[in-house]
């Protein structure tokens, strides 16, 4: 489906399909403008930022609390219209604060608030726990005009919490379903920005990601997903993982979206040392060249295709579109699969043990938990609720490791930082002289089994997530109703180069098309 420019009018921004009739017919034509369109809107006096809110938290009550019953939003922001209505009084007056003005914006509940909405991780043990400020991305965004209209779900604790975990579930907000298939999973972690992103229950939604948190839910949810450079966005206040790996970024619908929105994330913070003494963001708008695909130099990182022969054929089309608009294929180039996953694991494990605490110290000091070692208690002390369906063993690995001082850290951090950078991304980009790598981002959306567990199959976040070099998936098509996306991955700084790319292949492509709320994938008659 192409995407149109909408002149929205309020009924426009009202009408939705009833939530009682979820099928293709009621809602392949539910308008999705993109946030540059609901920017000329409002700026044109049709549209205003309260009627904006109004129309998200209609939506969601009919597809995410009713419906289809996405359970993609874990909590509403209460202060959203009354903020709305002081913008919208800011537009009239002739004041904008930025270039976000009046958009309402949905975060990870990884990200940090200093309002009345909790900040948990999905996790019961920080429930109710409200953050002592804003994080600073949360800075930026308000600093930039844009509503905070609520925290999605996720997979709790940002999916380091078990290996049999259930991408998509939390004890907070149970299970996200994918917009696509309702039988099947969002992937993670940050499952509710990229199925809400998908529904067109906001205009922007923020993920984080350590290793495919937003690469993979936007594939599989079919927007588009940025991971940035590691400190193009700053960290601050995000519940973290890895102070290698995390970094936050933008889930969206479109490209140009995906370039709004880290326009206003991206920036330097005192309180992140990795967003120091780094290039200044690029202009990412400017970067949305219709031709930029001429004379790029891309290359095929064939070990990361997925073995499914319906999502490697439609990848192939993807690199015949690539070449018809000017690219130069390299095919293919010599990245291996990481030899790397045990000591990447090892560094998680060990960071995540220590880093924790000090966000907790600095974000939730009235909390009862202070550390990994409270949060295993109050698992076991609420297993009922909190494990109901995996357990918490990582943590309990975590919880048994030494320091950021050990031997066995050290040699786990040096040997990623050289085998997925030096010798890894950077050679053969370096060798080739690429623009950028491309692959499949992974597979379909696999059924949620609550019993075995994720079931995702091969994907090519890793690489890039190890690195910390940027990655971008776009949407590559459609494989029995499932959305495909197509990773762009580059050297770091160059998200700008990477959006032009997508952005190229994005509109000369249209491969999105709203969701269908199918109850489960079709199955052919017969079976």
């Amino acid at each position: 489906m192409q995407r149109r420019r909408f002149l929205l009018t309020l009924s426009t921004l009202s009408a939705i399909f009833s939530a009682t009739q979820v099928s293709a017919q009621n809602t392949s034509a539910t308008a999705e403008p993109g946030a540059r369109e609901l920017l000329d809107e409002m700026a044109a006096g049709h549209l205003s930022s309260e009627q904006l809110v109004q129309r998200y938290l209609k939506r969601i009550e009919e597809l995410d609390r009713n419906g289809p019953k996405l359970h993609s939003i874990l909590e509403l922001n209460p202060e959203a219209l009354g903020i709305a209505r002081e913008l919208d009084l800011e537009r009239r007056a002739g004041t904008l604060r930025g270039v976000l003005h009046g958009l309402p914006v949905l975060l990870k509940d990884n990200i940090a608030t200093g309002d009345q909405m909790s900040t948990t991780a999905g996790s019961l043990a920080l429930d109710g726990v409200h953050a002592t400020r804003d994080a600073h991305l949360v800075q930026r965004l308000r600093a930039q005009g844009a509503v905070i209209l609520g925290k999605t779900n996720l997979s709790e604790w940002a999916n380091i919490r078990s290996t049999r975990a259930t991408s998509g579930w939390s004890g907070r907000g149970g299970l996200t379903r994918n917009p696509y298939a309702l039988d099947r999973n969002t992937s993670g972690s940050s499952s509710g920005s990229a199925a809400a992103a998908a529904a067109d229950l906001a205009a922007l939604t923020v993920g984080t990601e350590t290793d495919g948190s937003i690469v993979s839910p936007a594939s599989i949810n079919g927007v588009v997903g940025l991971k940035p450079t590691v400190g193009r966005i700053s960290r601050d206040g995000v519940i973290p993982i890895s102070h290698t790996q995390d970094t936050a970024g933008p889930i969206v619908r479109s490209v140009a979206d995906a370039a709004l929105l880290l326009s206003a994330l991206a920036g330097p913070d005192g309180g992140d040392r990795a967003t120091q003494g780094v290039p200044a963001p690029d202009d990412y708008l400017r970067a949305l060249d219709p031709q930029a695909l001429k004379g790029a130099r891309l290359g095929v990182a064939r070990e990361y295709f997925t073995g499914n022969d319906e999502v490697d054929a439609l990848i192939e089309q993807a690199i015949a579109t690539l070449k018809t608009l000017g690219a130069e294929i390299i095919d293919p180039i010599d990245l291996p699969k990481p030899e790397y996953g045990d000591a990447e694991g090892l560094i998680l494990l060990y960071e995540f043990k220590h880093d924790l605490p000090l966000w907790l110290a600095q974000f939730a000091p009235h909390a009862q938990i202070k550390t990994l070692a409270d949060v295993i208690a109050y698992d076991d002390a609420h297993r009922i609720r909190e494990m109901p369906y995996f357990a918490q063993e990582m943590f309990l690995k975590a919880q048994a490791l030494g320091g950021l001082d050990s031997d066995a850290y050290r040699t786990a951090l040096a040997q990623c930082a050289k085998l997925a950078g030096e010798e890894g991304i950077k050679r053969v980009m370096q060798s080739h002289r690429l623009d950028a790598l491309i692959a499949p981002t992974g597979g379909p959306a696999w059924l949620t089994d609550i019993v075995n567990g994720d079931n995702s199959g091969a994907g090519f976040s890793t690489p890039a997530a190890v690195a910390g070099y940027p990655h971008l998936t776009v949407p590559a098509g459609f494989v029995r109703e499932l959305p495909i996306g197509l990773s762009f991955v580059g050297l770091p700084w160059s998200e700008a180069r990477l959006l032009g790319l997508g952005y190229a292949f994005e509109q000369a492509t249209r491969h999105r098309r709203a969701p269908q709320y199918l109850t489960q994938t079709a199955i052919p008659a017969g079976l």
